[in-house]
């Protein structure tokens, strides 16, 4: 890896005092100065936030398909509130707790202990993994409509391809690249819904917010309102590379979360009440074909256009995030040591950004609604794991500085974390036999992985960060601090 890695940490030698450092890999003296120049600004990360959870309305569509216009517009208005806003307060407080690389790996470490530290990766990597894979997917979607040629076969296998490859190359190019990009696809991918919106203000008819679909698939309502609304916490895997993390970290989560919430409502509310069509026709992409009926057809094709911009925002934003968690395990001793190798021109994983686009791109031929489900049931592990630890780190580390902290005593936090804890139950008891097979394996494979991983480092097979034992000695003896 790049640079020396060392510790920091403080911890008390006499009357114990609040903890004024959580350990966290940092670069050494000797690359900080280069480290802070290109350390992630509140600006470009409140856009790969938003990329990481929305991108915008673009494959929303099938909550009308699914359940009608009412119940699309009720899980947009309520779930933030029993989902999205509970997920981000977790996310906040930890992030500014323990700012270092691989987020809810280092976090469910610290509470529970290695094992289920590295089952934590594998969930939320394989999951990110899997998500990433949609964006393709998405993308092809919506040329195809324009291009049938490439709607399957060896064509569309072609594009997906070159398409990962690209958009990958650009990844690699550095973080703060990727969020000042993500800047510019927002505003690109956001502005034909604005102009659709303002056309369509004369032929509203808000009676039809109140249609309900007949037959109901509240398995496609509850996993496209959950993939539409998730992975939150997933820029906390590069919180080592953010500028002032402590400070950024929830001004940035706030921002983007007025931005997706606007994002998402505005036009279901416009589109839904313009437009009397029947709910089957709302399928991935249909808000270009509302496009077309609203304002002609070259909003449209500046729809599609819209469409492929997002996910190419989408898929950098996930990818930074896997890429940064495998860099953020290495440092762990969850991963072997080369993982965290950064590119010497531009300071990124390339490794990490090389094995996340290999295993995005061999899944990215699967049907959008397996990975969807798939994605989800994983993430909905991990997201139980996450929460149990933000409880745990509370009970068993209660001075531990948190520069943002949820403002709840225990009773009120596990009153908080209950129904979205619900809602994950939910929705993972409503996948089908499949998922639950393929999740299980991989849960299997990922329990085999840190054994194996303990194994190498027992017979010196692979080379290891030092960090990961250092780490153990220090929390130890914070943890005897915190008691004493």
């Amino acid at each position: 890896m790049t640079g020396e890695i060392q510790l920091h940490a403080h911890i008390s030698a006499s009357m114990p005092e609040p903890l004024d450092d959580s350990i966290f890999p940092v670069q050494s003296n000797g690359e900080k100065h280069h480290r802070d120049k290109s350390k992630l600004a509140i600006l470009p990360l409140v856009f790969l936030i938003y990329f990481e959870v929305s991108g915008g309305p673009y494959g929303s569509e099938q909550t009308v398909q699914s359940g009608g216009p009412l119940l699309a517009i009720l899980g947009f208005v309520v779930l933030p509130f029993v989902w999205s806003i509970p997920e981000a307060l977790i996310t906040a407080e930890l992030s500014t707790a323990l700012p270092g690389n691989g987020g809810f790996v280092l976090w469910t470490d610290r509470a529970f202990g290695p094992f289920l530290g590295s089952l934590m990766g594998t969930w939320k990597f394989l999951s990110g993994a899997i998500n990433s894979a949609a964006y393709p997917a998405l993308c092809a979607d919506y040329v195809a409509r324009n291009i049938p040629s490439i709607s399957s076969g060896a064509p569309r296998a072609i594009a997906v391809t070159a398409a990962t490859i690209l958009l990958s190359f650009l990844n690699y190019t550095g973080l703060s690249v990727v969020g000042y990009t993500a800047m510019g696809l927002c505003a690109a991918s956001l502005s034909p819904f604005f102009i659709m919106s303002a056309a369509a203000l004369p032929r509203l008819h808000p009676r039809r917010w109140g249609g309900v679909a007949e037959n109901k698939d509240w398995s496609l309502y509850l996993n496209t309102l959950f993939w539409n609304l998730n992975f939150w916490d997933n820029a906390s895997t590069l919180a080592g590379e953010v500028d002032r993390p402590q400070r950024t970290f929830p001004r940035a989560l706030l921002a983007s979360g007025l931005l997706t919430s606007a994002a998402y409502l505005v036009p279901l509310l416009v589109v839904t009440a313009a437009l009397d069509v029947p709910y089957s026709s709302w399928d991935d992409g249909f808000y270009a074909d509302a496009a077309g009926m609203i304002c002609g057809q070259w909003l449209k094709y500046w729809m599609e256009v819209g469409a492929v911009l997002s996910a190419v925002g989408l898929y950098e934003a996930q990818l930074s995030s896997s890429a940064f968690q495998l860099l953020g395990m290495a440092d762990l001793a969850f991963l072997p040591k080369f993982l965290a190798l950064r590119s010497k021109w531009f300071d990124t994983p390339w490794v990490g950004i090389v094995i996340s686009s290999l295993i995005t791109l061999g899944i990215s031929f699967l049907s959008f609604d397996d990975i969807i489900s798939s994605s989800n049931f994983l993430y909905g592990l991990g997201m139980l794991l996450e929460i149990a630890a933000f409880l745990q780190l509370r009970r068993k580390e209660p001075r531990l500085k948190r520069p943002f902290r949820v403002p709840l005593p225990m009773p009120g936090l596990i009153f908080m974390c209950f129904v979205p804890s619900a809602f994950l139950i939910l929705v993972m008891a409503l996948a089908g036999w499949k998922v639950f097979a393929i999740s299980g394996g991989l849960t299997v494979l990922g329990c085999a992985l840190y054994f194996f991983m303990e194994l190498c480092k027992r017979k010196g097979f692979l080379k290891f960060s030092a960090l990961g034992e250092k780490l153990g000695e220090l929390e130890e003896d914070e943890g005897k601090a915190n008691d004493a």
